[in-house]
């Protein structure tokens, strides 16, 4: 498995994970502010990915790679801080949903 495929498999996943998690919650993540964030972690990760390999703390197989990169890192970095950008805003909607459902529950209760 190359880390392109292994890169897609995780997205897909973490895109699935994303949308199970924001099903029937009141409210999602704004668009606009996951745009922002992804933007801020595809520029950290390009810019530190390329220190990092440049000194030699890892490297890849060129073999396994799709060839296409931005400074020193390989497309294929940029798959990870995606996916917390659509995982971690999705559980933290879920989270809050279901924080909320207990609170409300809770009021209606002490109200009966």
């Amino acid at each position: 498995m190359t880390y392109l495929q292994l890169s897609a498999v995780f997205l897909a996943v973490a895109a699935l994970a994303a949308v199970a998690l924001c099903v029937g919650a009141r409210r999602t993540p704004h668009l606009g502010a996951l745009t922002l964030a992804a933007l801020a972690l595809l520029v950290l990760t390009a810019v530190f990915d390329t220190v990092m390999i440049a000194t030699g703390l890892f490297h890849y197989a060129p073999s396994q790679l799709a060839g296409v990169h931005i400074g020193l890192a390989p497309l294929e970095d940029f798959a990870y801080p995606l996916a917390g950008v659509l995982l971690l805003p999705a559980l933290w909607t879920a989270l809050r949903a279901r924080r909320s459902r207990t609170h409300t529950a809770a009021d209606r209760e002490e109200h009966a």
